[in-house]
């Protein structure tokens, strides 16, 4: 099993950013890749940034190119979402993720049925 814990979600004006943290306990020693989705009411959970165990792959949405990153420290067990640049339509709630499938050190999977463990989610507002 492993637990997830998210933090740094809250309301911001457009242009701003945001940190999420997801801190992994447990059976950390599963966990390959990580992500974080994010979803609105009545629509349904979509990826935005996920990164391999090594954390030299990683993958991003269109709608978040360049303004998000996605990093990980392994010793802590913990993944980030810097997000910059904050539009409105970024407001969501954002869960993080895990897959604990083994796919190499240096894969991801773009895919939200492979992932076995999630937060609590974190609510991300931005004002206009």
């Amino acid at each position: 099993q492993v637990q997830l814990v998210e933090s740094g979600g809250g309301l911001v004006q457009a242009g701003g950013s945001l940190r999420l943290s997801c801190a992994a306990s447990g059976r950390t020693s599963s966990i390959y890749g990580m992500g974080f989705f994010r979803q609105t009411p009545g629509k349904e959970r979509e990826i935005v940034a996920a990164i391999s165990r090594n954390g030299g792959s990683t993958y991003y949405a269109d709608s978040v190119k360049g303004r998000f990153t996605i990093s990980r420290d392994n010793a802590k067990n913990t993944v980030f979402l810097q997000m910059n640049n904050l539009k409105p339509e970024d407001t969501a709630v954002y869960y993080c993720a895990v897959d604990v499938t083994y796919r190499g050190s240096g894969y991801y999977t773009r895919r939200i049925l492979d992932y076995d463990y999630w937060g609590q989610g974190t609510q991300v507002t931005v004002s206009s």
